[in-house]
């Protein structure tokens, strides 16, 4: 199998697995969690990056900020939980549901069927509401390191912002400049450039 789904740190599944064992869990604010009556499991742990704005021409920057596990119910994926790091190491933050827990499966499912090798992460541009699966070409890297590569693809989750289509594979090197463009604070009214 040319994707290759990365071991989280042993806190971050423990983190997830105690929330899951917890009565909070289908208490929780996800109608999801709460519909099934049978156990639930964490599976597709993915680092979560985020994107940092950059300067034009200038190579990306991400940061770890934390793991997405999906939670699954049977066969189907009906939320997600996320952890977080912390002074005492991982801990869990919340569940959540919604339009990217279906997105992300369906990716996932497409970078199954690359023919090339690669190692599944998720990478978060907040200041465009965006996340897709970045598909890195280093299998053996630290998935918890490392920044885009240009040769590294990029799957757009749905929702996506405008003018980018979900589920379309982008390489990093033509996906990135176009969103820096979007990154950049308009210029302030009445000021000359």
């Amino acid at each position: 199998m040319p994707l290759h789904v990365s071991q989280p740190p042993a806190a971050a599944l423990n983190a997830v697995l105690t929330a899951l064992g917890s009565p909070a869990a289908r208490e929780s604010g996800t109608p999801a969690l709460r519909s099934v009556p049978g156990p639930l499991s964490a599976d597709a742990p993915l680092p979560v990056h985020v994107l940092s704005a950059t300067p034009a021409g200038a190579a990306p920057s991400t940061r770890l900020v934390g793991w997405r596990f999906l939670i699954r119910g049977g066969e189907l994926s009906l939320a997600a939980a996320d952890v977080t790091p912390a002074a005492e190491g991982w801990v869990f933050s919340h569940f959540c549901e919604g339009p990217y827990v279906a997105s992300t499966e369906r990716a996932l499912r497409q970078a199954e069927g690359a023919q090339a090798p690669w190692q599944a992460r998720l990478l978060s541009v907040p200041d465009l509401y965006m996340l897709t699966l970045w598909l890195h070409g280093n299998t053996e890297a630290d998935p918890s390191a490392g920044s885009p590569a240009p040769e590294d693809m990029l799957i757009p989750l749905a929702p996506a912002p405008p003018g980018i289509a979900a589920h379309r594979p982008h390489r990093v090197a033509d996906l990135l400049p176009r969103l820096a463009v979007r990154l950049v604070p308009p210029p302030l009214l009445g000021s000359t450039a």
